[in-house]
């Protein structure tokens, strides 16, 4: 039934909501791993590499994608050893209140929720 009343939702000409059209465009895993990591500044492909524990195809694929949707700046230094650094754009930055409000939420729900599991 759920899906019937999403699918009428759908079939009307309204716009997507804002919440989801966000999440479409920043909600994969490791998206949201790669822009929460480059919070704090530039980066290079190897030390987010390690960070983020993700491989090295699926992170050049993020930021391909995250690229493309103008989260994300590429900057290519030539000099021996040449390296690729990556940074957040003015629209990527936008969105660390938002990691900040995710992780006062998740601190004060998700460790209260712990606490009930284990009680």
């Amino acid at each position: 039934m759920s899906s019937e009343i999403f699918a009428e939702e759908q079939a009307d000409d309204d716009p997507a909501c804002p919440v989801i059209e966000s999440i479409e465009q920043v909600g994969s895993k490791w998206r949201l791993v790669v822009l929460h990591e480059l919070q704090n500044g530039e980066r290079r492909f190897n030390e987010l590499k390690r960070a983020t524990d993700a491989s090295s195809r699926t992170l050049s694929r993020v930021l391909d994608d995250l690229q493309e949707t103008g989260f994300v700046e590429r900057r290519l230094e030539e000099d021996a050893p040449v390296a690729t650094y990556y940074r957040l754009t003015p629209k990527g930055e936008s969105l660390c209140p938002v990691f900040d409000e995710i992780t006062a939420w998740a601190e004060e729900w998700l460790t209260a929720c712990e606490g009930e599991q284990t009680g």
